[in-house]
């Protein structure tokens, strides 16, 4: 007897593998899975700029990065005893003006470097819901706890979205002309919108997406990650204690949903062996000295220089 509705999901035509270089970009989704990528010695770049919610956002930053438009003085600004920048996310912002500038265009130059050689691109969108400053009619990526009198919220319309996609894929073909995208939906609830409303923001953010997807079928999959924790899971007990949240057990679940279909077969097994040593390293031995662990250790130390002999980039911490 089946106690749930397996989503069907096509398998990628440019599946992910350990020479791949992957750039995922967006909400805390998209750090969710980039965490997986990383205990598993994939290749990966997440969120260089912090979390992003939007399509519009994320467009322009990416518009920034590709076209090499430096962040300057008129791009940030003083609040709570630090400069931010309306682009980013406030884990960048810094107390030091000189140093803010430069970290943010040293962040530009090394993003532009690993979008011209990645594979693939991640892009998880969270929300249609934007804010626009009034000062400025721009939309803002982050408020950084500035009074939301200064801002107007609105929600993007489908075919802004759809028309923000496209110009992302293009931005990012400008320089890469050869990758592969991936795009998702968050399954996070932005409940502090409202209900209906962040039913709403999601309704817009698939519609558009499938707009796309359906004439850009090539180079572009669409992993229903939404889809797989309300419709296939579809329980409160897969929600993180805020209940908006995935759980971890959720994102283990989607992570498997992902990995069966998105990541090159040939390369389960080294998933496995990277798996296994990576859970050998976290073993806390009762004697350390003892000569089983001393065992252990070379054992241990044999699998690891093997797998970096196949696979230079990956490195573990011990």
């Amino acid at each position: 007897m089946n106690f749930t509705t397996k989503i069907t999901i096509e398998k990628s035509q440019h599946p992910i593998s350990y020479q791949s270089k992957i750039v995922s970009l967006g909400s805390c989704f998209a750090e969710n899975m980039g965490e997986k990528f990383d205990y598993f010695k994939f290749q990966n770049v997440v969120n260089p700029f912090g979390i992003l919610f939007n399509p519009v956002s994320i467009e322009r930053l990416i518009a920034r990065v590709v076209n090499q438009e430096m962040f300057t003085e008129n791009d940030i600004f003083f609040y709570n005893d630090l400069w931010h920048c309306f682009e980013v996310h406030s884990e960048l912002s810094n107390p030091n003006k000189e140093a803010f500038l430069n970290s943010l265009n040293e962040l530009l130059e090394s993003t532009n470097n690993q979008i011209t050689e990645s594979t693939h691109f991640i892009l998880t969108y969270g929300t249609s819901w934007i804010y626009r400053n009034k000062a400025s009619q721009k939309i803002v990526a982050n408020c950084h706890k500035v009074p939301q009198s200064q801002f107007v919220k609105e929600i993007l319309s489908v075919a802004t979205i759809e028309k923000s996609i496209q110009n992302t894929i293009d931005l990012i073909q400008k320089i890469n002309p050869n990758c592969a995208f991936i795009f998702t939906i968050s399954p996070v609830r932005h409940i502090k919108d409202g209900f209906v409303e962040n039913q709403h923001s999601k309704a817009h953010l698939i519609s558009a997406m499938h707009k796309i997807i359906n004439y850009q079928l090539s180079i572009v999959n669409y992993f229903p990650s939404y889809e797989i924790l309300m419709d296939e899971l579809r329980d409160y007990r897969f929600y993180a204690d805020d209940m908006l949240h995935p759980s971890q057990t959720t994102i283990d679940y989607i992570w498997l949903r992902f990995l069966e279909n998105y990541i090159s077969e040939e390369h389960h097994a080294t998933i496995e062996e990277v798996s296994s040593i990576q859970k050998a390293l976290a073993h806390r031995p009762f004697n350390p000295n003892s000569e089983a662990h001393q065992k252990f250790l070379n054992s241990l130390n044999t699998k690891i220089f093997r797998l970096k002999e196949q696979f230079p980039h990956i490195r573990f911490l011990k």
